[in-house]
């Protein structure tokens, strides 16, 4: 018996955890048994004195973030054999050492039995953000373990937490290196495409890995077709579109920073029919009829909790509209959501929905969603955020 806090669970409110679902939500804890503060690890036990497994706590909706089950409780060695495991995993998957790609997401948070903590390796340098207090205080043993596990493949670690714990009340984060030092951030390859990545002052952790498979597809439908690629960032499906051959390809954002990311890649890889304009991409679409044969939708979360679903909803449906209205015919769009409250059967509903508003025929010719260093724990189905469809418009 350890000598940490315990949660005790209601009646009836075990059963959750018996699956293996990593999260306790605070309506479902009877009391807790000593002190705890937000980012103590917690024991938690059943209405009957039966010990379910340890956990970061946080005040909170979801008050505990499971890290072990039954068994296999959280000690010394935790971090060394989760973070061993995570690597592996990837090695297994063919995701690490790879000569045209090297890039990928080295820990993605419950897919790997790390709620709350997120890890991506750009070309020897890793990225660590932590969702939760819980994980931040850990993160010298988080950094020791990925030494460990990576050896010479890894030679910087920079924390940037501080974005992602800037609404925990009375717990401050501050962004900085925990191996290595600045270097104005790196060049990688994804595919064979060359990429500029800045996490000290990009976006996330500096690029969107998760989209890596989803480009490689729009490679394939990009030759001899004019592209338009919305909320662009740093331009990652432009790249793959021009360099697959495609007639044109514009870019838009409304940021004037990832404008300038995207032209910056464009550059590196040698792209030179293409123009980048910083600007609201409703407002660009209002005079682009039958400007463009393929378009990208790859908009920020509209939704990030439930209570505003509705409006997000509404936001992708007058997205993917305008777009269909817009294209092409024999046009195709590649179309995405990254709300993790919007499912996959509601995403496909509302682009019906949009496309039932301009009156014309769509097929769809594919279901995407996250790739592999994005795996989704069988337990928490929550972890398939990345929804995406492409569809063909007559």
């Amino acid at each position: 018996m350890s000598n940490r806090s315990t949660v005790i669970l209601g009646s009836g409110k075990d059963q959750s955890l018996r699956r293996f679902h990593p999260w306790v939500f605070s309506g479902a804890i009877k009391k807790i048994k000593g002190p705890v503060f937000d980012g103590d690890v917690v024991d938690v036990y059943s209405n009957h004195d039966e010990y379910l497994g340890s956990g970061h706590y946080q005040q909170g909706s979801i008050a505990v973030r499971m890290l072990s089950f039954g068994e296999g409780q959280y000690g010394e060695d935790f971090w060394m054999q989760k973070i061993k495991r995570a690597v592996e995993f990837r090695r297994n998957a063919g995701l690490l050492g790879q000569k045209d790609t090297n890039v990928c997401r080295l820990i993605y948070a419950e897919g790997d039995g790390l709620p709350g903590l997120i890890v991506d390796y750009y070309n020897g340098s890793a990225v660590l953000q932590a969702h939760s207090i819980g994980m931040h205080r850990e993160r010298e043993a988080i950094c020791k373990a990925l030494r460990e596990a990576m050896g010479n493949e890894l030679h910087t670690i920079y924390d940037k937490s501080a974005e992602s714990l800037h609404r925990q009340e009375g717990y401050a984060a501050t962004n900085g290196y925990l191996l290595g030092e600045s270097t104005g951030g790196t060049e990688v390859l994804e595919n064979g495409h060359r990429f500029h990545i800045d996490w000290e002052s990009g976006q996330k952790t500096g690029f969107f890995i998760d989209q890596r498979d989803n480009r490689a597809l729009l490679g394939r439908y990009s030759a001899g077709r004019a592209v338009l690629n919305t909320f662009c960032y740093t331009g990652g499906f432009s790249v793959y579109a021009g360099k697959a051959g495609a007639t044109l390809v514009h870019s838009v954002d409304a940021s004037k920073k990832a404008i300038e990311l995207t032209n910056r890649n464009m550059e590196l890889n040698g792209i030179s029919n293409h123009e980048a304009v910083a600007m609201d991409t409703f407002e660009y679409l209002k005079d682009k009829d039958n400007a463009y044969d393929l378009i990208i939708l790859d908009p920020p979360a509209f939704a990030k909790h439930v209570n505003v679903k509705h409006n997000a909803v509404m936001g992708y449906k007058r997205l993917n509209a305008e777009a269909i209205r817009k294209i092409r015919p024999g046009g195709i769009i590649f179309t995405f959501s990254c709300s993790q409250v919007v499912d996959r059967n509601l995403f496909a509903s509302t682009v019906m929905a949009a496309a039932i508003t301009t009156g014309r025929s769509v097929r769809v010719l594919h279901h995407l969603t996250q790739p592999a260093d994005h795996p989704v724990n069988i337990y928490h189905p929550e972890g398939e955020y990345l929804k995406g469809l492409v569809i063909y418009v007559e």
